[in-house]
């Protein structure tokens, strides 16, 4: 504790920093959860924690604003737990390591948590103030966000009075979201045979892509880590003779995978080979992204020859056929709104285990109809490689509301403040607010927040100077809800 302890605004980074020491990753919500409990205890607040962990905080408004109508601040409580290949950090028992550099706030080989910390620091703020007028508050903290958004999906929304419900789940400076594409989480699963083969083991590994947000980031081609290795081992299989022992890769359906090893076994007369021709193709791969992945690597490892259980030659060729042959990425274009995404899919994790592979994918689309299309071209593939497809769980759209009286406040709020015009966009990502809609149509929703950077990968950072700028903006917003 202490790294923020001089940087502006305090009272922010302050609960920040106290947030970076508890764990809190998606399903493993319960240290976060109780740290929010004691936070209402210590200022004397009420509050209510549900069955699945979502907590609500209420405080009173202040002088004037006694009998305003209440204002809702949400943001959710996990994080993604993301980390560097080489990094030993256990996200379920220790505290972040955070930093201070070139005016960004990051942490040492991990996701920040920024989002959604950054929420629940400006909110616990303005709980724990004396001196910021604002009406009755509702602070609405959610659980499992990042996978499923579970928290969401349990709320029950009678806890609340408030209608006008500021989301702070954004992640650029000026821009307020005021709907989303609905998504779904499913897993294809594939079974896998295996059988005894003799052989040197060659373990292959790619590396160092940047990732990203797989709603926010679908849309600038960055290499997945899944797919390039699906394409490696079927252009190598085309040349030379090898069994696959298991691929993985990849450690959230909402994330563009960053990383991925396969092991394969092959006769050792052929091992140099294999990998003479693995580097032409990496040298080809690298210079397809044109410099867009600068810290791209791919490599391989040979090891001792032994006897390896190895899928047998079905299993070998129906994994290399899925992984490289099905659907990835931006599947559609908005035909309404200029330059955002219809419709997506993102390969996120592929895990082996003795008898199946399983291959998590996260979906998105503001149209029903183009996301059951895409679902079902997904079990078309898992049908032809003998597998099926698992739903995890699915949220709804949110519509755009044409009459808010949130919208138009905060953007003369913004242009008073600031002299600029905030850009109103329907986000591809998906949004608690397209669940918490669902549940109560009268709720009048925004998102916005601070800049941040790489979201959901190691390189994650939150700016110092934007941070500054949407506390000025949230506490006007708050006095003008008189």
């Amino acid at each position: 504790m202490g790294v923020l302890n001089d940087i502006e605004p305090k009272e922010v980074f302050r609960q920040f920093e106290a947030l970076s020491q508890v764990p809190r990753r998606t399903y493993r919500c319960d240290k976060i959860g109780d740290y929010c409990v004691e936070f209402a205890k210590e200022h004397s607040l009420e509050y209510v924690r549900d069955e699945v962990g979502n907590v609500v905080i209420y405080k009173p408004g202040t002088a004037g604003y006694e009998d305003s109508e209440p204002v809702i601040l949400q943001g959710h409580m996990d994080m993604v737990a993301s980390k560097t290949p080489e990094s030993g950090h256990d996200f379920d028992t220790e505290p972040l390591e955070i930093f201070v550099e070139d005016g960004y706030i990051g942490a040492k080989d991990t996701t920040l948590g920024g989002d959604d910390g950054i929420a629940l620091a400006y909110a616990m703020a303005i709980l724990a103030s004396k001196d910021i007028p604002h009406p009755p508050v509702e602070a609405v903290f959610t659980v499992d966000e990042e996978i499923g958004m579970g928290g969401a999906h349990a709320f029950d929304t009678s806890l609340l009075k408030g209608r006008k419900f500021l989301n702070i789940d954004g992640e650029e400076d000026g821009v307020f979201t005021v709907g989303c594409a609905g998504g779904m989480v499913c897993d294809v699963v594939i079974p896998v045979s295996r059988r005894e083969r003799n052989g040197v083991r060659v373990t292959i590994s790619s590396k160092g892509y940047i990732g990203g947000h797989s709603g926010n980031d679908i849309q600038r081609q960055r290499g997945n880590a899944i797919k390039d290795m699906g394409r490696i081992l079927y252009a190598l299989s085309k040349k030379i003779d090898f069994s696959l022992l298991s691929v993985n890769g990849g450690n959230a359906a909402n994330v563009i995978a960053q990383y991925c090893t396969a092991e394969v076994v092959m006769s050792a007369d052929r091992a140099g080979n294999f990998i003479e021709r693995l580097n032409e193709l990496t040298d080809t791969i690298r210079d397809e992204y044109s410099g867009s992945e600068p810290d791209l690597e791919i490599s391989a490892e040979i090891g001792e020859e032994d006897e390896h259980s190895v899928m047998n030659w079905e299993s070998t060729v129906n994994m290399i056929w899925y992984l490289y042959g099905a659907l990835d990425g931006v599947q559609a274009m908005d035909r309404n709104v200029k330059g955002s995404v219809e419709s997506s899919l993102n390969t996120g994790i592929v895990a082996t285990a003795d008898a199946e592979c399983r291959v998590t994918y996260q979906m998105r689309s503001s149209i029903l109809s183009k996301m059951e299309e895409m679902l079902l071209r997904l079990g078309m593939w898992s049908e032809i490689v003998g597998g099926h497809v698992d739903i995890d769980s699915s949220y709804p759209a949110w519509p755009y509301n044409p009459v808010s009286e949130l919208r138009p406040l905060m953007v003369e709020t913004y242009k008073e403040l600031f002299g600029e015009e905030p850009v109103v966009d329907v986000m591809h990502a998906g949004l608690e607010g397209g669940i918490l809609i669902g549940k109560d149509p009268d709720l009048d929703i925004v998102t916005f927040g601070p800049d941040m950077l790489n979201v959901h990968t190691p390189g994650e950072r939150l700016s110092i100077e934007s941070t500054a700028k949407n506390w000025e903006f949230l506490k006007a917003v708050l006095a003008k809800l008189k």
